[in-house]
């Protein structure tokens, strides 16, 4: 396989300036740093792991809203950028805000969390539609996964300057509060995020569009009408993303509430930065090596291996007890959780058609969304009913299971591909 180009490059580049949030505000220091704020607030460990559930749920619903509309506008020429821009803004600014907000007011650090997960996940949603500008459909199971690969590694650069930050006051080798440390972590997030996104702004170029036309916003809900009353011509590519809908709920609600889920068991934070830290690295070539086996095997099969994972994941969740336990669940997650997102990433953008790509990663973004809303939920629920936060992670297994079963019924890439080209 040839070289990657610039494009794809820089491309690639996004995902190790934003993955930096993933790890830092979305999975270890900000969820230790609400969880510390709502414990001294009086807030039971349930409880503030049930909110932060809540809150995830909120937001993906929000954005689960805007994505398919948004998505359809930014079709047109030139919007895939202004919209990409506007979320990417939104989410640095509010990253960073959470460095100034006071410790002891948990509500607000929500509300500011919410706001900066729309940001995150709105340029997300542009990011990946982006992926058919810069590759072609051959390249974009490797190219995807390079992503989350390069994602990975680029995480733990940012993430390991926090985790010493953190631990050094802890010890009182630095003469700052552990407050003080964690919001060090959140500026230091915003700083990284902006600064690595910059190839993708001088790079990356909307290449598939719909040529402008008047009244665009009136059109562009024209063309989602037609295209929802049409999604039977697209039998494959929905019946895709009705297995995605289960699948990866179970793996985004893994991520955002492996911390609190660890707190709860009465794993030290220290101890949970660390086995966070080593995911994180060991992730990096288990992304890559996805993508390769995908060439050789299909990205369905691949898929289907990240899934059996993750069934093992909630079932060893169930029976956690000890730090030991956790590292082996680590690792057992490192091992698939950027595989399965990158191909579910790749195998979509190959079946959408390019000029509407937009508008069909907006379908991506709402079929995840609206799953990230239903495992959060289920977590929390079952969290506050048994009083127990395993039984809900244990719960999520349902959720693989009903995916796989779907994604059984979906067609192999060779031939949704050519049902795809039929239509287009």
């Amino acid at each position: 396989m040839k070289r990657f180009t610039k494009e794809e490059n820089s491309w690639v580049f996004y995902d190790w300036a934003n993955s930096a949030y993933s790890i830092i505000i979305s999975t270890a220091v900000f969820p230790l740093f609400y969880k510390a704020a709502a414990t001294k607030s009086g807030i039971s460990a349930a409880d503030s792991t049930a909110y932060l559930g809540y809150t995830v749920a909120i937001a993906t619903f929000i954005l689960a809203m805007l994505g398919p509309i948004l998505g359809t506008i930014a079709d047109y020429q030139g919007f895939k950028k202004r919209f990409f821009t506007f979320f990417f803004t939104i989410g640095v600014s509010f990253t960073a805000l959470l460095a100034f907000i006071p410790s002891d007011q948990w509500l607000l650090l929500l509300i500011a969390y919410t706001i900066a997960a729309i940001g995150a996940s709105g340029a997300n949603v542009f990011y990946d539609a982006f992926i058919v500008d810069v590759t072609t459909e051959e390249r974009m199971n490797r190219v995807s996964a390079r992503g989350f690969g390069f994602g990975y590694i680029g995480s733990t650069i940012p993430f390991i300057v926090s985790i010493a930050i953190i631990i050094l006051a802890k010890t009182q080798t630095l003469p700052i509060s552990d407050t003080l440390a964690s919001k060090i972590a959140f500026l230091i997030t915003a700083i990284w995020w902006a600064s690595f996104s910059i190839p993708l702004f001088r790079n990356v170029f909307q290449r598939y569009y719909i040529e402008r036309e008047p009244n665009p916003v009136v059109n562009s809900f024209k063309r989602l009408g037609k295209t929802i009353k049409e999604i039977r011509k697209y039998r494959a590519l929905f019946l895709f993303l009705l297995a995605y809908f289960f699948y990866i709920d179970g793996v985004g609600t893994v991520i955002t509430m492996s911390t609190a889920y660890g707190t709860d068991l009465g794993i030290g934070s220290t101890s949970l930065l660390i086995i966070l830290f080593v995911t994180q690295v060991v992730a990096a070539p288990f992304a890559i090596l996805y993508g390769k086996l995908a060439e050789k095997f299909s990205g369905k099969t691949m898929l289907f291996v990240g899934i059996i994972v993750y069934m093992i994941v909630c079932t060893y969740a169930f029976f956690l007890k000890t730090t030991l336990d956790f590292w082996i669940l680590a690792m057992l997650v490192a091992s698939s959780q950027g595989g399965i997102q990158a191909l579910s990433r790749s195998y979509f953008a190959k079946l959408v058609p390019k000029k509407n790509a937009n508008e069909f990663f907006g379908f991506y973004n709402i079929f995840g969304n609206f799953a990230s809303i239903m495992g959060p939920l289920l977590v929390g629920v079952t969290a506050q009913i048994t009083g127990k936060t395993n039984s809900g992670v244990f719960s999520l297994i349902v959720l693989f299971i009903i995916g796989a079963i779907i994604l059984m019924k979906v067609p192999n890439e060779k031939e949704s591909l050519a049902a795809n080209r039929k239509i287009v």
